[in-house]
């Protein structure tokens, strides 16, 4: 049985004083670690602080990115040696924001997710096919071939701790939103290629999460799904009462 895993993505949102109060408000109200991970991906700029503030909590944290390397000359860059110093557990790599504006490549959030590991921390991978993909009938084509390159050289146990996260471009921030059919569909399709290139049991131990326009009055409908084991949620993350709804419909 894989552990339900819900993540906020908070993308460049809040201020410093709003991400702190979130925690505080959040942070005593969240169900048991036993039941579901419950991860708040936040501007880099807000970990530390909410670090601190998380103190004695099951909240858990993600960074929404980092680099390939753990120090040197890389203006701008969030090095994961820092963030796993901290006690920051997840990282977002290769989201379809990351991918469209800053140009990054397959071998690139390949070489993150390698980091990632390599200084204990687990990544939370995303892919997904824009709207033009999707009507072509192409999404499983993509969607492998995205896997497939991402999980280069990963070991079998990383791949079965690590979390893959489907958003179809096409429902991301715009209201709309795969069916739990589709999303249970293209999730399949992840798992199966996981399967190919790993086996069944790692296969069954990897955790695949749905995004795209998820919020509480639907996220039930998504994790009955056999191939859903989490959301990787936007803008139903940025309210406590929001997140905590979106906990209570999993636990």
């Amino acid at each position: 049985m894989r552990k339900p895993i819900i993540a906020g993505n908070w993308k460049m949102n809040k201020t410093l004083a709003e991400a702190k109060e979130f925690t505080l408000a959040v942070k005593d109200a969240i169900p048991s670690k036993d039941v579901v991970d419950s991860v708040i991906g936040s501007p880099a700029l807000f970990l530390a602080p909410m670090n601190c503030k998380r103190k004695d909590s099951e909240l858990q944290l993600a960074a929404q990115n980092c680099f390939w390397e753990n120090e040197g000359a890389y203006t701008g860059e969030t090095s994961p040696a820092a963030l796993a110093d901290m006690g920051i557990e997840y990282v977002i790599i290769g989201h379809s924001e990351r991918r469209e504006y800053f140009h990054e490549a397959d071998e690139e959030i390949n070489k993150k997710a390698k980091a990632i590991f390599a200084n204990g921390m687990t990544p939370i991978l995303c892919c997904g096919e824009t709207l033009e993909t999707y009507e072509a009938g192409k999404t499983a084509e993509w969607i492998e071939g995205q896997i497939t390159a991402g999980l280069k050289d990963l070991s079998a146990d990383q791949v079965s701790s690590m979390v893959i996260a489907y958003e179809p471009i096409w429902a991301i921030g715009t209201g709309k939103s795969a069916d739990a059919n589709i999303a249970d569909e293209i999730c399949g399709v992840v798992r199966k290629t996981v399967e190919k290139l790993y086996g069944n049991e790692v296969a069954e131990k990897v955790r695949i999460q749905y995004g795209g326009s998820v919020k509480p009055e639907n996220i039930a409908e998504y994790m009955a799904k056999e191939n859903v084991d989490g959301a990787l949620v936007g803008g139903a993350s940025l309210q406590p009462d929001s997140f905590l709804a979106l906990l209570s419909a999993v636990k």
